[in-house]
């Protein structure tokens, strides 16, 4: 692992009244002026500034006036269960009279809007059809939908392919022709801005002038959650949405579903932060979906009632350790597959299959092998009639959704569809294709990084001065947030000198160290080491990337250092 500073521009913005620590760190995320730092809703980009906003809400107004039938359809994982759920929260708080959802079971109906779960969909007799973090590649599912008479609004954020579908209007910050500044938007973020477009209209309309005006920043909770884990680009305007949802959970006014699943894992609100949105809330939510059937994580979100609300946090929280259990065998099984390869000779684009992985679970398993080897991974599980699933992560410099257009383009009959962002992307191929696609894939990976892209990197913002192992720091640190993808959590490296350590709960190491200057001592953990390196090594100094977090015992807060990296000095 190599530790290298994260770039600063050559003149530091003006921030404000800032600590120069944080002007530093914000610089170093690429702000630019104070005003990036203000989080209040007034900053978001306005909502006219979507093509297609204003189709929507024409869609949307006929379908309130005249009490239609809307049907929302989405996605198996936490943003399409988080915008499933913001859809119909909102529209009914709008005034619509008749709101559903439906997600297609990932094992019955693989993703998106089909021709198969639209003959599903017609059961419900709908009039008006909105799809929430899917559908912009669904152009076979949204002729269905319009051959059987309905009317179609396509709300998504993936990149779409070179046609687009026929529906009435599509709201998609990358579609061609949108000049909607922040191409990051999540699924839930974008059906949250038609929300808030459709609110506008209805005001100008007159249609609260007798009745109150509903406040849909109740949903920014979701809005949070959603964007967070579904590891959307926190550039400013996201950043907005997830500091004001953190707001509302921090205030004890999130949704008693969220609450819920916050209290079952353990978890304070007041203290929580945008990283426990991705690492603790969102791989409860997406269990369900990656293991049975996201209905039952909608419904919790959705649920009104605490009691019941906590029932199904609990179930979410079991389906959760499955998925752990599930995911480490087939860590164990992928290793095993790997192990006899040298470095050397290791493919730079991985392709791993074993036709007893579990197809909801493959896409943390190319996470975890991405992470292991630095290189671009796709896992693939058996889906059946000689099918293969694949969901693939990326690296740094390699955008797999257009790699995978690449080997589209060269080998147009290997895949049967693909899609996805920059550094996520699924794919569906025959068994029988399977070696040369790995070979093609592999073939654009080096085609497009060298052996030095693929070594592993940690970019830190330097070290740490004696004196700034304070609370008051790392208070400040926390909330100067929130961060994310693109916008990373201070990293800090150093040496230290380690007096003592601990395996806890298996696979966590538990250390007290002494600054390598001073006689300052410093409380650490480091989640998922190799027991059998550190079990009984002989180590004195240690060369540590860290977090500067807080930790709190008994009412007693104290500077803890989080380590991402460790390696003896």
């Amino acid at each position: 692992m190599r530790i290298e500073p994260r770039p600063l521009p050559a003149t530091l913005p003006f921030l404000g009244d800032l600590p120069p620590l944080l002007t530093r760190l914000y610089a170093a995320r690429g702000v630019e002026s104070q005003a990036e730092l203000d989080k209040s809703l007034a900053r978001l980009i306005p909502f006219q500034q979507l093509k297609g906003i204003e189709a929507a809400v024409d869609l949307l107004v006929v379908a309130l006036e005249q009490r239609q039938r809307i049907l929302i359809v989405g996605d198996f994982d936490a943003d399409g269960a988080t915008a499933s759920t913001v859809g119909v929260l909102g529209l009914r708080l709008l005034g619509a009279a008749h709101v559903d959802y439906l997600v297609p079971n990932r094992f019955d109906y693989g993703y998106g809007l089909t021709p198969e779960i639209v003959a599903v969909a017609l059961q419900r007799q709908p009039q008006l059809l909105i799809t929430v973090d899917n559908g912009i590649s669904s152009i076979d599912g949204v002729q269905a939908a319009k051959a059987a008479g309905l009317n179609v609004l396509v709300t998504d954020h993936h990149l779409p392919g070179s046609e687009l579908p026929a529906a009435d209007a599509i709201v998609n910050p990358n579609q061609p022709g949108c000049e909607f500044p922040s191409k990051a938007l999540a699924g839930v973020g974008v059906i949250f801005y038609v929300l808030m477009a459709l609110r506008a209209r209805l005001r100008s309309l007159g249609w609260y002038d007798s009745r109150p005006q509903p406040n849909i920043g109740e949903l920014l909770d979701l809005v949070a959650l959603g964007s967070v884990a579904d590891v959307v680009p926190l550039d400013a305007n996201n950043r907005i949405l997830v500091h004001q949802g953190l707001e509302r959970i921090r205030a004890g006014r999130a949704r008693p579903g969220l609450k819920a699943i916050l209290q079952v894992a353990k978890r304070e609100q007041a203290r929580l932060t945008s990283t426990d949105l991705g690492f603790i809330l969102g791989p409860r939510l997406n269990a369900a979906g990656r293991l049975d059937d996201m209905s039952l994580g909608i419904e919790c979100l959705l649920c009104e009632d605490p009691v019941l609300a906590l029932e199904m946090a609990t179930q979410l929280d079991e389906m959760n350790k499955d998925r752990k259990s599930i995911e480490q065998g087939m860590q164990r099984e992928a290793l095993a597959q790997l192990k006899e390869l040298p470095l050397d000779s290791m493919p730079f684009g991985l392709c791993l299959f074993d036709p007893d992985w579990h197809q909801g679970v493959i896409g943390i398993l190319a996470s975890r092998m991405k992470e292991r080897y630095h290189r671009p991974t796709i896992a693939f599980a058996d889906a059946g009639d000689g099918m293969l699933k694949g969901s693939g992560r990326s690296v740094a410099g390699f955008h797999i959704r257009d790699a995978l257009s690449v080997v589209a383009a060269q080998h147009p009959d290997l895949m049967s569809k693909y899609g996805g962002h920059a550094m996520a992307a699924g794919l569906t191929l025959p068994q029988e294709n399977f070696p040369l696609f790995a070979e093609a894939f592999d073939a654009e990976v080096r085609r497009q990084l060298s052996e030095d892209d693929l070594t592993g990197r940690l970019q830190t913002d330097g070290t740490l001065a004696l004196e700034e192992f304070n609370l008051e720091l790392a208070r400040a640190l926390r909330n100067a947030g929130p961060w994310g993808q693109h916008f990373p959590e201070p990293l800090f490296h150093g040496v230290f000198q380690l007096v003592e350590k601990r395996i806890v709960g298996e696979r966590h190491l538990k250390v007290v160290l002494k600054s390598e200057c001073g006689s300052l001592k410093l409380d650490g953990i480091a989640f998922s080491i190799d027991p059998e390196v550190w079990a009984n090594a002989r180590v004195d100094w240690v060369e540590l990337a860290y977090k500067l977090d807080l930790n709190e015992f008994r009412g007693k807060e104290s500077v803890q250092l989080m380590i991402a990296h460790i390696e003896p000095r």
